[in-house]
């Protein structure tokens, strides 16, 4: 298991929004490249849902730019603290299928992770896993082997 920290992959790029936010306004703030998600913060900053591209071209595929993002937002949200491990986080995104989750610690936001931003602490732990196992043998071959095997 990987045991980074999931504050180290955090990004702080996701857009916090109301849930009276219009869909026209998230999808607006979701046409940025580095904005992975819309955070809904409630009246008490709690973390409310999770709005992503996907969930705004269904609503409108749905009803068009009528709904509020509150009432399109993905509940109830799946949240990690900071010191989870990125092992962990990529975990319970895997098995709640999300591609987001919203960092909380104490009922304070910190930003979110998503699989983009987990991807590189994963991958560089699968292969540093590798480094373990019994290394590749590669023997020489001879030119005239080669040549032999060469489909050309």
């Amino acid at each position: 298991m990987i045991e980074i920290p999931v504050h180290g992959a955090l990004t702080e790029d996701a857009a916090v929004v109301r849930p009276d936010c219009s869909l026209p306004a998230a999808a607006e703030y979701l046409r940025d490249p580095d904005v992975p998600a819309l955070v809904v913060r409630d009246e008490q900053d709690g973390v409310a849902g999770v709005v992503t591209e996907s969930d705004v071209v269904a609503a409108v595929a749905e009803e068009g730019f009528t709904r509020p993002v509150g009432e399109v937002m993905s509940t109830p949200v799946v949240t990690v603290g900071p010191t989870m491990s990125v092992g962990l986080a990529a975990d319970r995104m895997r098995k709640a299928g999300i591609a987001v989750l919203p960092i909380v610690d104490d009922g304070e936001y910190h930003g979110v992770v998503t699989r983009g931003t987990l991807a590189p602490y994963v991958t560089r732990s699968r292969l540093d896993s590798t480094w373990d196992a019994e290394p590749l043998r590669l023997d020489r071959v001879s030119e005239a082997d080669a040549e032999a095997t060469d489909p050309a």
